[in-house]
């Protein structure tokens, strides 16, 4: 089996994002690992009020994690990529995810 180049992740990633330049793959790059380290440290202060001011069933727990963190990501991705001059690149990434994620929700209608 042959070794894949260890630069091919990235050049398929810029692909996939439709991005030429290596400074602006960085830009994206760099925008998603600030996000998602900032979030994790901005929702732990919110879920820790949330969790001291209501008793919550380990379930409920876990979903009200998942949300802090979906809706505090969405709202940071923004601003981050707005900061980095890369709104329209997050804007648009995060238009396809909520697209894609309401396909999973969406019932089929029966016919008829």
């Amino acid at each position: 089996m042959a070794q894949e180049n260890p630069t091919n992740w990235k050049e398929k990633l810029k692909t996939k994002w439709k991005i030429e330049s290596d400074f602006r793959f960085w830009k994206v790059f760099i925008g998603f690992a600030i996000t998602g380290t900032s979030s994790a440290f901005v929702t732990r202060p919110l879920r820790a009020w949330i969790f001291e001011q209501f008793d919550l069933a380990l379930w409920q727990q876990i979903g009200v994690r998942i949300l802090l963190v979906l809706v505090v990501y969405q709202i940071l991705l923004l601003v981050v990529g707005a900061i980095l001059g890369e709104f329209a690149f997050f804007y648009g990434f995060e238009k396809k995810m909520w697209l894609s994620l309401g396909k999973l929700f969406k019932t089929k209608q029966p016919r008829g």
